[in-house]
């Protein structure tokens, strides 16, 4: 058996269990019980996710539409400085402790949608894809094939993904971890942290 975590946002709260059914009975799948939300927050919280994340041998994560989003007029979240940082901070952690990273890019969103930009979510999708795939990960485009028919993939809230969406994105995210499962036949599992997993004597922060 193989575990798997899935990180990411209320998107992958949305697919995660799909996904888990399509991997069926050859993988176990961990995800945080939160909305991993921004890319900050999802740096922040691999300490936490830490111990419950151990002997995972994939990764698939996503960060995207918290940090692309612009509520006040002033640009995104995140700006696009601070997103390199922080992915590559996030990258920095994942690729010390998991044998395969999965990145998926940020899906799109009804034209309708006041908040979130199709033209910032492809700058962005680009920003990552091109630091992710130099430093070895897989690139999982869910963009892409949503994106002609966002009207039908996404809900009518503008950027949640609708029940044809969810089975894609679920089909699309099933399919590229069983090939990253496929690589992995053959080797002995490599430990956590490629030591226990966990951080042991760090400080904890108490929320």
């Amino acid at each position: 058996m193989i575990k798997v975590t899935l990180i990411g946002d209320s998107i992958r709260q949305q697919y995660q269990n799909r996904v888990e059914a399509l991997l069926g009975k050859d993988f176990e799948v961990f995800s945080p019980s939160e909305n991993c939300r921004f890319s900050k927050y999802i740096y922040r919280g691999l300490f936490d996710w830490s111990s419950s994340m151990s002997g995972s041998r994939i990764v698939h994560w996503n960060t995207g539409h918290w940090d692309i989003c612009d509520l006040f007029g002033h640009g995104p979240f995140t700006p696009e400085g601070e997103f390199v940082e922080n992915i590559n901070k996030i990258m920095d952690i994942l690729e010390g402790r998991y044998e395969i990273i999965i990145f998926s890019t940020t899906t799109p969103v009804t034209d309708n949608n006041r908040y979130n930009s199709n033209d910032v979510i492809k700058r962005y999708n680009d920003i990552a894809v091109s630091i992710l795939q130099k430093r070895g990960a897989m690139i999982l485009d869910l963009n892409t094939p949503l994106y002609p028919e966002r009207d039908r993939y996404i809900s009518t809230d503008t950027i949640h993904l609708s029940y044809e969406g969810i089975e894609l994105c679920a089909t699309m995210i099933a399919e590229k971890i069983k090939e990253a499962a496929n690589s992995l036949k053959g080797k002995d599992a490599v430990t956590t942290d490629r030591r226990s997993g966990t951080d042991e004597g760090a400080p904890v922060l108490i929320d």
